[in-house]
């Protein structure tokens, strides 16, 4: 990850031009030692000598310097994975002074600044400070929206919109979101219907499902993400509730998401938990943190995203996501989270002085050590 690169360009550029460092070395009015020393990396021209050394090979100063403020994919996850797990074991404002020195190396890395502010608005649940929480999620916030206005990649500038406004979703500015996202999400023709059978025309019938596969993996993955949120809204119609619960249910069985994707079925009982005791029913809230807890103390960890029999060719697609099978925050902060959603959720304070509720809360806590 050197980002000046002067020593290649001199080698290369010398080499071109047909010239010794003895010819180098006389031209700039300097020893062949001094050239030598350039062109293995143990010291640099003097600044005054950089225009003369681009004129003389006819490149910019920027060529010259073959300046790369950027990070290779494989650099940016290995370095998420680092700070995550450091944000769940070390003194969190040490790690942020050390996020804010990366994000300030590497501005113009876009790719690098959406997964930091990803970084910081995963964490931010760390900050017991709610000025600080406040501050922290802007700040992310900020990462994106320069991600958005200034990357020339519309896929990566696309996430960016998502994810600033799950910021102003956060900061409970509803009115930023719809700013944000109405008339963004227009029907759109999924990609793999059109590079399945244009894979199978040309022959390519395995790589047709894999993309099938993938697609459907992810489609699986996004109603899962849906599922809670419409429980929440259905409440005040209890056979909706019901019917959405049952339905979540029989796609989570059919696909065997306890094994596949733990992590959906987590959201879908916390959800319905809270749902069940909007409606004021207190045995059914229970039973659903039973099968929350339940899936969280299990045999699940490491947590990592996976293929299984059925889905047996999204391996190596899962492998090229910008974190790999990894997941977003390190497995001690996971283990946190997962038992403060339901020891400190305001919503389930009216539980607790049921034993069920404590024992679920004891079982939880001890699953963090």
């Amino acid at each position: 990850m050197k980002e000046i690169n002067i020593a290649k360009v001199l080698i290369n550029k010398r080499r071109e031009k047909g010239i010794t460092q003895d010819e180098l070395a006389n031209y700039m009015g300097v020893s062949k030692a001094s050239v030598s020393k350039w062109e293995t990396g143990q010291s640099y021209p003097d600044v005054t000598f950089l225009p003369v050394l681009a004129s003389y090979f006819n490149i910019s100063v920027d060529g010259l310097l073959d300046y790369q403020p950027q990070m290779a994919p494989e650099d940016i996850r290995k370095l998420y994975r680092r700070l995550s797990a450091d944000f769940a074991s070390k003194p969190f404002d040490g790690v942020l002074k050390e996020c804010r020195g990366i994000v300030k190396k590497y501005y113009s890395c876009f790719p690098l600044l959406l997964e930091m502010g990803s970084l910081l608005l995963n964490h931010v649940e760390l900050l017991k400070d709610r000025e600080k929480a406040a501050a922290l999620l802007a700040e992310a916030r900020g990462l994106f929206v320069r991600v958005k206005t200034e990357s020339d990649e519309a896929a990566l500038a696309r996430r960016a919109l998502y994810m600033e406004a799950y910021c102003s979703l956060a900061e409970g500015d509803p009115k930023s979101v719809l700013e944000l996202l109405e008339g963004a999400m227009e029907p759109a023709m999924p990609a793999e219907s059109l590079l399945a059978p244009a894979y199978q025309m040309t022959g390519r019938a395995e790589e047709a499902k894999t993309v099938l596969q993938v697609g459907t993996y992810q489609n699986i993955v996004v109603l899962f993400n849906f599922f809670p949120a419409y429980l929440m809204l259905s409440t005040d119609d209890a056979p909706r509730f019901e019917e959405t619960l049952h339905r979540a249910c029989i796609v989570a069985e059919a696909f065997d998401m306890k094994h596949l994707h733990p992590g959906v079925l987590v959201g879908l009982y916390l959800g319905a938990a809270q749902g069940y005791l909007a409606q004021s029913n207190r045995d059914r809230a229970l039973d659903m943190l039973q099968k929350y807890t339940e899936i969280v103390t299990s045999d699940i960890y490491p947590l990592k995203l996976h293929g299984d029999d059925y889905f047996d060719r999204i391996n190596g697609w899962i492998e090229k996501l910008d974190l790999g099978n990894g997941l977003p925050r390190d497995e001690k902060t996971i283990r946190r989270s997962m038992a403060a959603a339901v020891a400190q959720n305001p919503t389930f304070s009216v539980l607790a002085g049921e034993p069920r509720f404590q024992s679920i809360c004891e079982k939880l806590q001890s699953n963090c050590h």
